[in-house]
């Protein structure tokens, strides 16, 4: 069984609220439908509600299978609204959040945020930007976080690791440069992603061009000072470092390289690019020469899952990314 195939028996032995603020998309739509009609996942669509019935139905879907949230319905906006207020953690108040939910996308997440969905799933029809913007201002950062990324998984044929075939990877597509706070964030996140998504006990690597010191330079200070604050933050998680690339995940490399106990050396399940240039680089290589399937990227830091998709994704990835999102919703409530 594959990690895909894996992923779709767990998305469907548990079902979790999506919600869908673009799903006038063509795409979006049979997605929604395909996933919620096989049982995967409970699609809400938000938006014109007597329009997305009608364009449903011109479709060949059958309305049923959806949950059409209506934008207009006074009623239930108020209701929504009153409990997103009532929170002790919102930014926004009454009226500048009903200003904000005139659009899908804020309607969307104001819903995820008061425990009427569980994922907000977009991207085609918006931006990158806009859906970070508005899962900031409305979901909000898990504590300790200080910056989305995202984290990728790869499934390497041939390569024996210590999840077989499996690397978790991250980030490798949003965050650019980032500083020492930053990266450590990004690898507490990734160590939280893989739980809530694989079950794994993470074993989290910091790497760059240096095995614990046998190199120097600004680009090794900042991950050594990343972990540091890493594992000061989250003392609970196997976060160690640093490492170059075969130390952290060949056994035989580490014994050579790494002379102190490590829960992570040569056994790492999550590797932490040092920025953006090194996990771009390295995830093309990875498909490319290790002809790898690499699934992702998904959002990370959020207080709840929240997906941005390729605005030039295919249906079939479009109903993955849903599932992992879906997936991953349900090991956060664990």
């Amino acid at each position: 069984m594959s990690i895909l195939d894996e992923l779709f028996a767990k998305a469907k032995a548990d079902p979790q609220k999506v919600a869908f603020p673009e799903a006038t998309n063509e795409k979006m739509m049979q997605a929604a439908y395909e996933t919620g009609r096989d049982g995967y996942i409970v699609p809400v669509l938000v938006g014109d509600g007597p329009a997305l019935k009608a364009l449903a139905e011109e479709r060949g879907y059958d309305p049923a299978v959806f949950t059409i949230v209506d934008t207009a319905d006074e009623a239930y906006r108020s209701e929504v609204i009153a409990k997103y207020v009532a929170l002790p953690d919102t930014r926004l108040k009454e009226k500048a959040l009903a200003r904000r939910m005139q659009d899908p996308l804020y309607y969307a997440m104001v819903m995820q945020k008061v425990g009427e969905a569980d994922v907000t799933f977009a991207g085609i029809d918006n931006t990158t930007g806009d859906v970070l913007l508005a899962g900031q201002m409305i979901i909000g950062l898990k504590p300790g976080i200080s910056t989305i990324s995202s984290i990728g998984l790869c499934d390497i044929p041939g390569w024996n690791g210590s999840e077989g075939t499996l690397l978790a990877v991250g980030d490798s597509a949003v965050c650019t440069n980032p500083n020492a706070e930053q990266l450590a964030s990004i690898a507490i996140s990734a160590c939280d992603t893989v739980h809530e998504l694989l079950g794994w006990e993470p074993r989290c690597a910091m790497v760059c061009y240096s095995t614990l010191g046998s190199g120097a330079g600004e680009l090794i200070d900042k991950v050594t000072e990343a972990l540091k604050i890493a594992n000061e933050r989250r003392p609970d998680l196997a976060i160690d470092g640093e490492f170059q690339l075969d130390a952290a995940i060949v056994p035989a490399v580490a014994a050579k390289k790494v002379k102190r106990e490590s829960k992570v050396a040569g056994r790492a399940n999550v590797v932490i690019w040092p920025d953006l240039n090194v996990g771009n680089i390295a995830v093309k290589l990875i498909q490319q020469f290790g002809h790898a399937d690499a699934y992702g990227p998904m959002l990370q830091g959020f207080n709840s899952i929240v997906c941005d998709c390729s605005r030039g994704a295919p249906v079939s990835e479009i109903k993955g990314n849903v599932v992992i999102s879906a997936v991953r919703a349900a090991g956060q409530k664990k």
